[in-house]
């Protein structure tokens, strides 16, 4: 068996959700499990937040039919809404709250013929421009919704785009805009995603909705997982499969992008950019033998990359190596790679075996 594995740690993951809790006392959280639990495996974190979670919310109807595969009660949030009108009657049949974004949205939810009446969240568009209704929009379709038969629950939400940049201008703005419209009387609301959880009370509202928090990683360029209390969940490890040594401005790797300035000792680890590494890492990308943090040389290829042992004499083949984990951040590699940790999680690929760990 090819030696690279992702372990997922499913107690780290429970206790970054009572974090996610502790942060807003009272109020509800929706577990963020889109993009496979961010590269987690969604059946597997559903099922260790199943006591836990007070919901779920997914990007498609695709990963919703997933979730209510392993929990066929917990309230489940469509983050982007439907695509597609024909949608509609499999979200009632699902009892998933869905969002409303647009005018074609909400038009063909006035419109669909479905078993029972759903949730909607009303997404407002408060400065991101993205997704989302203008204010006066959302002030017209609640009036309307509000009165539909197809429609349980009227609620509010919308997506802040800068809360991880602390103390940026617009997040007070999005925050205003977000307010000046609770004079209608929506059942619920929703406004915090992982950083605002972390860092700004007053946007806590009725319901939470912490996503890259819960793997253990940090939505802040300048704050750390492990100062603001999160336990990484992922560890990505792979193997030393070959060591050779290099002489003196011989390269290493395709392209013959790196030049050994002396003697070196090359070791050869078993992951490539097939299994989600990023092939964009630079030389000097860190990685963790034997415990101690050893440089990338050389290009990413497919299936392996090229680790500089130099000053680890002992290092050997067979030797674990940890790409990122409890030893070394996903963060700081993704920082090395002009990245953010949300990629490297979500793109680690399907031909990595997860191994879990169990939850508490």
């Amino acid at each position: 068996m090819r030696p690279l594995v992702a372990t997922i740690d499913l107690a780290a993951i429970r206790r970054n959700y009572a974090l996610a809790k502790l942060c807003a006392p009272g109020r509800k959280a929706f577990a963020v499990v889109k993009a496979n639990a961010y590269g987690h495996g969604v059946r597997e974190v559903v099922a260790a937040l199943a006591r836990e979670a007070d919901g779920f919310a997914v990007a498609s109807l695709e990963e919703a039919v997933e979730v209510r595969a392993v929990q066929a009660g917990a309230r489940l949030l469509l983050l982007e809404g439907c695509f597609d009108a024909g949608e509609l009657p499999l979200v009632s049949r699902l009892g998933l709250d869905v969002v409303v974004q647009d005018d074609r949205q909400a038009e063909a939810l006035l419109t669909a013929s479905i078993d029972r009446p759903v949730n909607v969240w009303l997404k407002l568009d408060s400065g991101m421009h993205r997704l989302g209704l203008t204010p006066a929009g959302v002030r017209h379709w609640f009036t309307r919704l509000r009165a539909a038969h197809q429609v349980a629950e009227v609620n509010l939400i919308s997506h802040f785009a800068c809360a991880d940049e602390r103390g940026h201008s617009l997040t007070d703005l999005q925050l205003e805009r977000f307010l000046d419209l609770l004079d209608l009387d929506f059942d619920l609301r929703s406004l915090s995603n992982s950083a605002a959880v972390l860092t700004i009370p007053a946007a806590h509202m009725d319901w939470l909705r912490p996503g890259i928090m819960l793997y253990g990683a940090t939505p802040f360029a300048e704050l750390s997982a492990v100062e603001l209390g999160l336990q990484p969940a992922m560890s990505l490890t792979a193997q030393v499969i070959s060591v050779r040594e290099v002489p003196a401005g011989d390269s290493v790797g395709y392209g013959a992008a790196w030049i050994a300035a002396g003697r070196a000792r090359i070791g050869t680890v078993s992951c490539g950019y097939a299994d989600g590494y990023p092939r964009h890492a630079p030389s000097g990308t860190p990685m963790v033998v034997r415990g101690r943090r050893l440089p990338l040389v050389g290009r990413v290829s497919m299936d392996m990359l090229t680790v500089d042992l130099t000053s680890l004499p002992e290092a050997q083949a067979g030797d674990s190596v940890e790409l990122w984990g409890a030893q070394l951040p996903v963060d700081e590699v993704a920082h090395a790679c002009g990245t953010i940790g949300y990629e490297l999680l979500t793109k680690v690929t399907a031909r990595v075996p997860r191994i879990y760990l169990c939850a508490d």
